[in-house]
C-alpha cells in the first residue's frame, strides 16, 4: 500500500492538522493510499533527545532522523508543514512547559559547566534553529503560485499601501567588514578531511571543527563579520534614524542563522541602548543580559539585579531619547528589539515594503523605516524593490507577473551562520581552514568578538539544481534567472559550475541569464510592472527571502505558494508554506476559540503527493483524488472559502469542511474511476443536505477561551475535541472508513 507520511509540527498548522488530517485520512483510504504522522514538533524533537530522562510511557521515536533516512529513499512522499525554527527563548519556553507536564527534561543550560551539562547543551543544540529542513531537503525546491491561484488574487487582489516619491524609507547596510566582504571560497579537487582551527596571537591554537568531511567537487566557503565595524555601523545607523526622524528597525533571521544573528541582534540592542551598557554594561553581561535574547529578556532579568529599577528606568530614557522604534505589536509595546524571532527578515521586509513603506511606530502610526540588515550579501535587494516601488508606486496585484522560485538547497547546501561551522572569537589571531594533509585552504585574521563562519555546497545538488532550473523554464516557457553575483567568491565558484551543467542540457530557445542579486531584482520587477514572469533561480538563503518577497506583494501571503522538493533519489517532499503568523494564530484561538490559520498550501501540497503517489506507484485512484483536489481548491478560492477574520464568520475549521464537501462533489461526479465516484456521492450528498447545520455547529462554539493544554505540546483529547466540534460532519466522515 502506499503511504503519505504527514507531519506534525508547532502552533497554528499543529492545531489546524487536528481538524484536517481526519479529512485527509478518510478520503486517501478510498484510494488505497496510507497516512501517517511523525512528530516533528519542537516539543516532540526535545523529548525524541531525552529518552532516558522519561518514563517509558512519555519516550517518542526520532522521528526526524528516521524522516532524513526516509527522504534519501525512492519511496519517500512526505508532506512537510511549517516548524518552529527555535530561538533560544523559544526552546527555553518549551522546556519549562514541557517540564510543567511532567517531562523530567534537563533545563537549557546556557553556560555549561558540567559534562551532564554540556552533553545537555549539545543535544539542545541539534533541536534549535532550523533543524528540521536541513535533515529533510535533499532535494532543491521548486516554488511557485498555482494558476488558481494566481487566478484568485487577481479577481480578489489584497490591500497594497500607496508609496511616495518622498519616501525616506531605505536599506542600511555594512558593505564592508561583514560576510560578504570578507568570504573567501575553495572547490574541493578530492574527498577530504577537513579541520577549521584558532591560532591566538599568543600562540595558542585551538580546534573549533575537526572531522568535517567534504567531497571532491564540493564548495566550501569561509567568511567572518568584525564585531568593532559592525558596532560603529549600529552607532552611525542609531544616530541617522534620529536625525531623519524615521522608525529604527533590525531586520536578521535568528533562526535560521541561530548562531550568528542573535549574536548579531545583541549588538543591535548594545548599539541602541548604548549610553545603558556604557554605565550599566558589566553588571547586565555578567547577569547573562548582553541583548542577544532580545530586550524583553533584558527587562526580564531586572527583577534579579540589585540596581534592577535603576537600569530599568535606564532603558526608559533610552528608549525615550532614542529614534522611534518600529514596533511588533505597538498596543502591547512589543518593539523591534523586544525578541529575535519576532522580526524575521524574509517576512518583515516584504511586509513593510507592501504597507508603503512603512512599519509601525511606538504611537500606533505607519512611518518611513530605516531597515537595518548588516550584512550586505542580499540586502541591496530589497532596496531594489524599495527604489523601484519609490519611482513607480505600488504594484498592482491585478495585473503584476510573477517570480517563482528554484532553489538550491539539498544537502544542506548554503546553511550560513547555523549549525556547528559559525564560532564567535574569544580572542584575537587567525582563523583557518586546513586539510589533512595539513595545508591551508582559507585563512582569516581575527580578532575578539568577530562571528566566523564557514559552509558547504556539495556538488551533486548544484547539478541537480541546474538541471531543475532548466526543466522549470522548459515547461514553463519562462525566462530564468540564475541570482548570483561574480564579484562574491562563493558566488563566482557557483557560477563556474552553474556554465559547466548548463551545457549538458538543450538550453536553445531558453531564455537563461547569470545577473547580481541586486540587479536581478531590479530586473525582475520591471518585468513584473509588465506583467512578465520570471524564474528566480538562487541559493538556499535567497530561496528563503524571495519565496516570502514577491508572493507577498504578488498574493498578500507566501502561503498560497505550491512548494514541491523533488527529492534527489527519486522520493519527494511537499511543502505547506510559510508560518510567521503562526504564534498570533494560537493566542486567537485561545482567547476567542477562533483560529485564522490559512491550510491552503496544505491542500496544494497535498494534491501534489497525491499525484506522486499516482506516478511513482501506479496508483490511479491516487490520481483521481489529486485532480479532484485542485478542482475542489479552485472552487473553494471561487468561492472564498478561506478562513475570514472575526468570529462569527467561518475560522480554519469553517474551511476545512467546505474543501472536503467541494472534494466530496469533484469525486462524486469524476467519470475516471466509476467506484470512487459511487462511493463519495452518497458522501456528498449528506455534506451538501447538512451544509446549513455544520456550518452553524462551527461556528456557534468561536467567542470563548478554550484550553489546549500547552502551547509547544498541547493536549492531544482536549485540542481534538476543539478542532473538531462538528458531531454531524464527524459522522459523515466516519462513514467513509466504517468507524
Amino acid at each position: 500500500m502506499a503511504k503519505i507520511i504527514y507531519t506534525l509540527t508547532d502552533e497554528a498548522p499543529l492545531l489546524a492538522t487536528y481538524s484536517l488530517l481526519p479529512v485527509i485520512e478518510a478520503f486517501a483510504g478510498t484510494a488505497g493510499v496510507e497516512v501517517e504522522t511523525r512528530d516533528i514538533s519542537l516539543a516532540g524533537r526535545i523529548l525524541a533527545v531525552f529518552p532516558e530522562y522519561l518514563r517509558e510511557d512519555q519516550r517518542i521515536g526520532d522521528a526526524l532522523t528516521e524522516l532524513g533516512e526516509l527522504a534519501t529513499t525512492p519511496q519517500a512522499n512526505i508532506i512537510k508543514l511549517p516548524n518552529v525554527s527555535a530561538s533560544v527563548p523559544q526552546l527555553i519556553a518549551a522546556v519549562e512547559e514541557l517540564q510543567s507536564q511532567g517531562y523530567a527534561v534537563p533545563d537549557y543550560p546556557e553556560n555549561p559547566a558540567t559534562d551532564a551539562e554540556r552533553d545537555a547543551r549539545a543535544r539542545y543544540d541539534k533541536v534549535k534553529g532550523s533543524a528540521v529542513n536541513p535533515v529533510l531537503r535533499e532535494g532543491n525546491s521548486d516554488r511557485r503560485a498555482p494558476s488558481s491561484v494566481k487566478s484568485y488574487a487577481r479577481k480578489h487582489p489584497h490591500s497594497m499601501g500607496a508609496w511616495s516619491p518622498d519616501s525616506k524609507t531605505r536599506v542600511a547596510t555594512m558593505g564592508h567588514d561583514d560576510f560578504a566582504a570578507n568570504e573567501q571560497s575553495v572547490v574541493l579537487p578530492t574527498d577530504d578531511v577537513l579541520t577549521i582551527r584558532h591560532t591566538a596571537t599568543d600562540g595558542t591554537v585551538t580546534d573549533l571543527k575537526t572531522g568535517l568531511k567534504v567531497r571532491a567537487g564540493e564548495i566550501v566557503d569561509g567568511t567572518f563579520m568584525r564585531a568593532a565595524a559592525l558596532d560603529t555601523f549600529l552607532a552611525e545607523q542609531v544616530a541617522a534614524a534620529k536625525e531623519s526622524g524615521v522608525l529604527f528597525s533590525v531586520h536578521l533571521k535568528a533562526t535560521m542563522m541561530k548562531v550568528s544573528d542573535p549574536v548579531i541582534f545583541g549588538h543591535v540592542v548594545r548599539a541602541y541602548f548604548a549610553d545603558v551598557y556604557r554605565e550599566y554594561g558589566d553588571a547586565l553581561r555578567a547577569a547573562g543580559l548582553d541583548g542577544s535574547a532580545g530586550l524583553a529578556a533584558v527587562l526580564a532579568g531586572l527583577d534579579d539585579l540589585e540596581q534592577g529599577e535603576t537600569i530599568r528606568a535606564a532603558f526608559e530614557r533610552g528608549l525615550a531619547e532614542g529614534p522611534a522604534l518600529a514596533m511588533v505589536n505597538s498596543d502591547k509595546g512589543i518593539t523591534n528589539l523586544h525578541v529575535p524571532s519576532d522580526v524575521i527578515v524574509d517576512a518583515s521586509m516584504p511586509a513593510m515594503i507592501r504597507t508603503s513603506g512603512h512599519m509601525w511606530g511606538p504611537d500606533g502610526a505607519e512611518a518611513d523605516t530605516l531597515a537595518v540588515i548588516p550584512d550586505s550579501s542580499y540586502a541591496g535587494v530589497y532596496q531594489a524593490v524599495i527604489d523601484d516601488c519609490r519611482a513607480h508606486g505600488a504594484y498592482d496585484p491585478t495585473t503584476m507577473g510573477s517570480v517563482p522560485n528554484v532553489g538550491l538547497m539539498a544537502q544542506k547546501a548554503e546553511e550560513y551562520g547555523s549549525h556547528d561551522k559559525t564560532f564567535v572569537m574569544t580572542s584575537d589571531g587567525r582563523v583557518e581552514v586546513v586539510t589533512a594533509a595539513g595545508d591551508v585552504l582559507m585563512s582569516h585574521e581575527v580578532a575578539a568578538g568577530d562571528i566566523w563562519r564557514a559552509c558547504q555546497t556539495k556538488d551533486a545538488p548544484v547539478r541537480d539544481w541546474v538541471k531543475l532550473a532548466v526543466t522549470r523554464a522548459r515547461i514553463s516557457g519562462t525566462p530564468a534567472v540564475f541570482w548570483l553575483d561574480e564579484a562574491r567568491a562563493h558566488d563566482a565558484n557557483l557560477i563556474a559550475k552553474v556554465t559547466a551543467y548548463l551545457a549538458e542540457h538543450d538550453t536553445d530557445g531558453l531564455d537563461l541569464q547569470i545577473m547580481s542579486p541586486a540587479a536581478a531584482a531590479q530586473h525582475s520587477v520591471e518585468r513584473i510592472r509588465r506583467g512578465e514572469d520570471t524564474i528566480s533561480v538562487t541559493g538556499n538563503v535567497l530561496r528563503d527571502y524571495n519565496t516570502d518577497l514577491f508572493p507577498i506583494l504578488e498574493l498578500g501571503t507566501s502561503a498560497k505558494m505550491l512548494s514541491v522538493v523533488p527529492l534527489m533519489n527519486g522520493g519527494g517532499l511537499f511543502e505547506t508554506g510559510a508560518g510567521g503568523s503562526a504564534p498570533k494564530h494560537v493566542q486567537q484561538l485561545v482567547a476567542e476559540n477562533y483560529l485564522r490559520w490559512d491550510s491552503l498550501g496544505e491542500f496544494l501540497a497535498l494534491a501534489e503527493s497525491f499525484r506522486h503517489e499516482a506516478q511513482s506507484f501506479g496508483n490511479a485512484r491516487a490520481a483521481v483524488l489529486a485532480d479532484s483536489l485542485d478542482a475542489a481548491t479552485e472552487r473553494f478560492l471561487d468561492e472564498n472559502r478561506s478562513p475570514a477574520r472575526r468570529v462569527g464568520q467561518i475560522d480554519n475549521r469553517g474551511s476545512h469542511f467546505y474543501l472536503a464537501l467541494y472534494w466530496a462533489d469533484a469525486l462524486a461526479a469524476q467519470s475516471a474511476d466509476a467506484d470512487l465516484a459511487a462511493a463519495f456521492a452518497p458522501v456528498a450528498a449528506a455534506l451538501t443536505q447538512d451544509q446549513e447545520r455544520i456550518a452553524a455547529d462551527l461556528i456557534a462554539v468561536q467567542g470563548q477561551p478554550v484550553d489546549i493544554g500547552g502551547y509547544y505540546r498541547p493536549d492531544p483529547a482536549k485540542t481534538a475535541a476543539i478542532m473538531r466540534p462538528s458531531a454531524r460532519f464527524n459522522e459523515i466522515l466516519a462513514s467513509l472508513t466504517g468507524n
